[in-house]
């Protein structure tokens, strides 16, 4: 039994998302006393009232925030307000509801899209101030980075405990497969499945199957299971009470080419790939130092793209009734 969670009180917002979920997961097994959800069901964390009803109702003696409205390259274009705000809206009275209530621990998840366009690789906790974020996702990588900062303010000025941490992109089972918002793995898996199932339908060879995809491909990308995360997370929100930022991720790349490749092969795709190269690659690197992690909390990544992606794929077409 973990004598840390067995007597404290966590809410987790976004608790019924894709990480959220598994955040959960991961909390009881260490025998969390209890484990409470909010979101958008019951508290609009955009909302003063909520926040504070959250508090008073919940009794929470940790917060692991992570509640986000959050998209793809495409999605950041169309809602660059909406993304800045309402990120930044949340973490702002959440953290400031927590200095108010007492609370002992303020976890907050950030993202990868608050470093610098062109952050040298592998990227460091050092380097996050060192330039402005890539265009077409700076307001959402901006809004989370202003939580760091309000953070260390916090702790600076009222002592408050309240830790940020940086995962690279996420992917998973469950993940979000809407074409409008997703990310570029359940996008590229969505596209791949639908484009196999239109030809089947249409009685045509596989081979007649086709997908675009956006940019060049030769943009690179890392990217962590979300088990592994979870466990990044969990394990920060235990033991790490520092003001420094710190990486969740895996320590190696992948061109989108190269990953477009792979997961055509492992869905079965047999057609064509076309890039449409008017579309934006967006950040040119992503590839995270993750010693801080390790040294700090103990965090090293334990699945590997290949494991990750299969079990993506299989759950996917588990829920669309995929026949291999």
């Amino acid at each position: 039994m973990n004598k840390f969670w067995s007597d404290r009180i966590v809410t987790v917002t976004g608790g019924n998302g894709f990480l959220g979920r598994v955040v959960r997961n991961k909390l009881a097994e260490r025998d969390a006393k209890k484990v409470l959800v909010a979101d958008i069901d019951r508290f609009d964390l955009r909302k003063q009232a909520d926040i504070v009803r959250m508090y008073e109702e919940q009794k929470p003696d940790i917060v692991i925030h992570l509640a986000a409205v959050v998209g793809g390259i495409g999605a950041n274009r169309e809602n660059p307000g909406k993304y800045f705000y309402d990120n930044a809206i949340m973490a702002l009275q959440l953290i400031e509801g927590a200095r108010i209530y007492g609370l002992k621990k303020f976890v907050c998840i950030g993202t990868i899209c608050a470093y610098p366009k062109f952050t040298p690789v592998p990227f460091k906790e050092e380097d996050l101030w060192n330039g402005y974020p890539e265009e077409t996702n700076a307001p959402y990588g901006l809004a989370k980075k202003m939580a760091m900062v309000q953070l260390q303010a916090y702790r600076q000025q009222y002592g408050m405990n309240g830790i940020f941490l940086l995962p690279v992109n996420m992917y998973g089972p469950a993940d979000n497969f809407d074409e409008r918002s997703s990310h570029v793995i359940p996008a590229m898996i969505k596209k791949f499945i639908d484009a196999i199932q239109h030809v089947r339908a249409q009685g045509q060879p596989e081979e007649k199957a086709h997908v675009t995809l956006w940019g060049t491909g030769g943009a690179s990308r890392e990217f962590l299971y979300v088990d592994d995360a979870a466990e990044g997370i969990v394990l920060a929100a235990e033991k790490y009470d520092k003001p420094d930022p710190v990486n969740l991720g895996v320590g190696s790349e992948i061109k989108i080419k190269d990953l477009a490749a792979l997961i055509a092969q492992m869905t079965g795709f047999k057609g064509t790939i076309f890039w449409d190269r008017s579309k934006p690659d967006g950040q040119p690197r992503r590839m995270l130092a993750t010693t801080r992690a390790e040294k700090e909390f103990g965090f090293r990544a334990k699945t590997d793209l290949h494991q990750g992606l299969q079990k993506t794929i299989e759950w996917y077409k588990d829920q669309v009734g995929f026949e291999d």
